[in-house]
């Protein structure tokens, strides 16, 4: 009987939607997106194609990405408290989030939603019947869908765990495609090997058919294909950090160079710099700009992402002041708004996005340089070569007017790079992932310290690792599964 009801519903759903089968710009519902079936192509021309790739690009400027990935790598990890007032970020911060948590089902939509536009352009962009369209730059933008997919479940796979692989698009409704299509609107969860493995094939195909340079950094390259590899590579298990050297490698070889001043990357006068791997791109007009950079800074109200004093202290103990000083800004609110963690006459701020008045141009450097050469060193330690981790942590540490690292061993190596991402890549979205790919998090998590210098009282344990299957997904999809502890 739940059988009958449930393909009743969903066939009463299709015939409302279409008697004719066919329909246009209707949103995506679930993980699937329908679209105008046009005889046996979806794209008839070249600029049809391009402008669905531009629709691709044009998510990395929605919610998601200007806000919730800070939000989820920092505010999730010990280097930011939640701050402002949303309940849902609160969760986050202090490991009690509940299935029907709004950034959680948000994200799950965005991220979906960015599938779904690239699957359109992977199935379908090779058979565009436009004799202007070159073979060659089909393949480009089928590479660059497919770049985008990965990074989307590579996004989703390290939130989630075991998530939903849905590769095909709904074109079209009917009795007779029922079964068939059932499955593809409501798929079941898929386990993380088998997820990262069509991440790794998306990317693989990427990097052969990408272009390597492009007009600025917000596009798809072989360098970023190659970059991504290296932090899958060193995300899954098991980890093969021999793959992890290699494209990092690539990466460094790919005519990437870091700036001369770490502020540089920051001063926003060198955007999409040669450090720069991957990032958003914004104009600044009123169409194309970044409300995000003023959800994280300013005192004309209480602000996401409020440095934390356990990262404060990190930086202090280290005498690592060029960063500190371009990764966090102090400032007197007093008469505005009081907080438990900071006086209100030197309350912190995030301070490497600092354009904050609308229409914003800030950009988001999503990949850099900075993160490939430390992520090499990580490899390099765990294959034995403590000696040549060192070199690569101390060109970083360099840049910063620090001293060589001390560590010698590979366990205090270990630490070491630890350390030196936390304090290198402080608010990009980084350090909870980092925390959890190598299985630290929970140790390092609960004895954050607080305000006073005592343990800040985290409580993480092995379910908070993972997010609860939104709740509004499990409503409807029978075949969803529910992580533990949720």
């Amino acid at each position: 009987m739940k059988n009958i009801f449930k393909y009743s519903l969903f066939l009463s759903f299709a015939l409302a939607l279409a008697s004719c089968e066919k329909f246009l710009d209707i949103e995506p519902t679930g993980n699937s997106i329908f679209i105008e079936e046009r005889g046996d192509t979806i794209f008839r021309t070249a600029n049809e194609a391009e402008a669905a790739l531009s629709a691709v690009y044009g998510d990395f400027q929605n919610e998601y990405w200007q806000l919730d990935w800070l939000v989820n790598g920092d505010a999730q990890s010990d280097d930011a408290y939640a701050g402002a007032d949303n309940p849902s970020n609160f969760q986050i911060d202090d490991y009690r989030i509940v299935a029907t948590n709004s950034n959680v089902s948000r994200d799950w939509a965005y991220l979906y939603q960015t599938i779904g536009k690239a699957n359109l352009l992977i199935n379908n962009v090779e058979v565009t019947p436009d004799a202007s369209f070159s073979e060659q730059r089909k393949k480009e933008i089928k590479g660059e869908a497919s770049f985008v997919r990965a990074v989307m479940y590579f996004e989703a796979v390290q939130l989630w765990g075991d998530v939903p692989l849905q590769l095909k698009e709904v074109t079209s409704v009917s009795a007779a495609e029922l079964d068939e299509i059932y499955p593809q609107l409501y798929p079941e969860r898929k386990p993380m090997a088998e997820v990262y493995e069509q991440i790794i094939a998306d990317l693989e195909y990427a990097l052969a058919n990408v272009k390597t340079t492009q007009p600025h950094k917000g596009f798809a390259t072989k360098g970023a294909a190659n970059a991504y590899l290296a932090k899958v590579y060193a995300t899954i298990e098991p980890k093969d950090y021999n793959k992890v050297v290699e494209y990092c490698d690539a990466v460094i070889a790919g005519g990437y160079s870091l700036l001369p001043e770490f502020d540089m990357l920051w001063n926003n006068e060198n955007e999409n710099s040669p450090e720069s791997i991957f990032e958003v791109n914004y104009a600044g007009t009123a169409s194309d700009a970044n409300w995000g950079s003023s959800m994280f800074r300013g005192t004309d109200w209480k602000k996401f992402n409020i440095p934390s004093n356990d990262l404060v202290k990190a930086f202090d103990d280290e005498n690592d002041m060029i960063r500190k000083n371009a990764s966090i800004s102090f400032e007197d609110v007093t008469g505005k708004w009081s907080d438990a963690n900071w006086p209100a006459n030197s309350y912190p701020f995030m301070n490497k996005y600092r354009i904050i008045t609308w229409p914003s141009p800030q950009n988001y450097i999503l990949v850099r340089l900075a993160d490939i050469i430390l992520l090499k060193a990580e490899a390099l330690n765990e294959l034995g070569d403590v000696n040549g981790a060192a070199q690569l942590v101390n060109q970083i540490r360099g840049r910063a007017d620090l001293p060589d690292t001390q560590a010698s061993t590979q366990e205090a190596m270990r630490l070491a790079i630890e350390k030196e991402r936390r304090l290198e890549l402080a608010f990009e979205g980084k350090r909870w992932f980092d925390l959890k790919r190598t299985g630290r998090a929970i140790e390092v998590i609960n004895n954050a310290i607080g305000p006073d210098g005592n343990k800040f009282g985290y409580n993480l344990t092995q379910n908070g690792l993972l997010w609860p299957i939104p709740q509004s997904e499990l409503d409807k999809n029978e075949l969803l599964t529910q992580n533990p502890g949720y």
